[in-house]
């Protein structure tokens, strides 16, 4: 297509338009995400909802480039249309606006085509079908090379017609789910890896906000194995909004776990710590329902069905796995497509990789383990206690982001 300027842009929802009596809900949380994205843009965007769309209308200069990047991040989009307005909502003015749209976007008009009409103002004197035939008689006889195919045309020309009649023939494929905010928060264990980035995208493009934790291991961990956990959530806030990330100075507690405890245990004690202090924090934070982790089964020793049982034993909040039957190529593919993959792929430990057993055990038992950690009674509340008061809070907004109410 060429460089037409756009005036506006319709955005398409789907699992939102089946929501009955709640769907105002949800409309209005994607709503408030659509204006919070163009912001970002530094464009002016005038942003209302008409019947099972969001119309977003530039009231100035923008960059499309830039708009339909933000535009592409938004949970519960599934299609954005570059739409031109017919100012004559006769079928003679919608007949020269598609004869001019065609002829501005399309140099080479060698093409078979299609025109579909969506009759949302059932007052319309003509029906879809009609307006169909009627604009596709009038682009035959403006570009005879030109040809109809109404099974698998190369350009769908869309009309709709509702207080306002609206022409596209491009739909960008939004990310879909569930708008921001309509499902609460979760708390995202994350690390450097490829994984846990992924697993927070997924949950928060069910309308989930996120907050995170990363474990720090300092001086095991270096300053870029921290930075690089903040660059990932970093871009992550691109899709998910503001995240506040807790570092825990997880070290001593490593440290106590390597010196008493089995070392074939030590994976699966040290993740039970990590999730009890992970629920520490969701507690204490406003309206947060859950824990998320990028574990897979059988990924690594550690995520085994019993080792996963066996995590989990120690904490009392739900653990959400989305990732739990991808594969390691589902998971780098995905990584790739959201922007976390160059960053994960640094080659900067994290504590997990540190202090890992040669032999890790596989089919851990609950009673065992729970066993090895009595060797810890003497020293751990204590070290909790040390790692959680020390908790460091890192506000991460997307960058140009406007501030968010939860």
């Amino acid at each position: 297509m060429g460089e037409t300027r756009y005036q506006a842009f319709l955005l398409k929802y789907a699992e939102i338009g089946v929501k009955g009596k709640n769907r105002h809900i949800f409309e209005e949380a994607l709503e408030k995400q659509v204006k919070i994205h163009l912001w970002r843009t530094g464009a002016d965007f005038e942003v209302s909802r008409i019947n099972g769309r969001i119309y977003c209308e530039a009231r100035g200069d923008y960059e499309y480039e830039n708009v339909i990047d933000e535009l592409k991040k938004i949970f519960g989009v599934v299609g954005i249309c570059p739409v031109t307005h017919v100012t004559d909502k006769s079928v003679e003015g919608i007949k020269e606006a598609a004869v001019k749209f065609i002829g501005e976007n399309y140099e080479d008009r060698n093409f078979t085509f299609k025109v579909d009409t969506r009759r949302a103002n059932k007052t319309y004197p003509k029906t879809s079908m009609e307006v169909d035939a009627d604009v596709g008689e009038a682009l035959l006889d403006a570009y005879p090379e030109m040809k109809v195919d109404v099974h698998n045309p190369e350009v769908w020309l869309h009309i709709e017609l509702r207080e306002q009649v609206f022409m596209y023939s491009k739909v960008i494929k939004g990310v879909g789910g569930l708008p921001l905010g309509t499902n609460g928060k979760a708390l995202l264990l994350l690390s450097g890896g490829f994984d846990s980035p992924v697993a927070g995208y997924m949950v928060s493009r069910r309308g989930v906000y996120l907050d995170a934790v990363y474990f720090n291991a300092p001086p095991y961990t270096s300053e870029r194995a921290k930075q690089k956990v903040i660059d990932l959530a970093q871009v992550l806030s691109a899709y998910t909004g503001t995240i506040r990330l807790h570092i825990i100075n997880f070290t001593e507690i490593q440290m106590a776990i390597y010196e008493k405890c089995p070392h074939d245990e030590l994976t699966i004690i040290m993740r039970r710590y990590m999730m009890r202090i992970a629920e520490h924090i969701a507690r204490e934070t406003k309206d947060c329902f859950g824990l998320v982790t990028g574990e897979s089964i059988g990924q690594v020793a550690s995520q085994t069905l019993k080792s996963l049982f066996t995590t989990d034993e120690a904490a009392n909040f739900p653990v959400y796995r989305p990732l739990i039957g991808f594969d390691k190529q589902d998971i780098i593919d995905k990584a790739e497509e959201i922007g976390t993959a160059d960053i994960s792929i640094l080659p900067y430990e994290d504590c997990c990789t540190i202090f890992v057993a040669k032999h890790p055990v596989t089919k851990p038992n609950l009673n065992i383990i729970k066993n090895s950690e009595t060797r810890l009674d003497d020293v751990i509340d204590e070290l909790m206690e040390k790692a959680i008061s020390g908790d460091e809070v890192v506000e991460i907004k997307h960058r140009g982001n406007q501030e968010e109410k939860r």
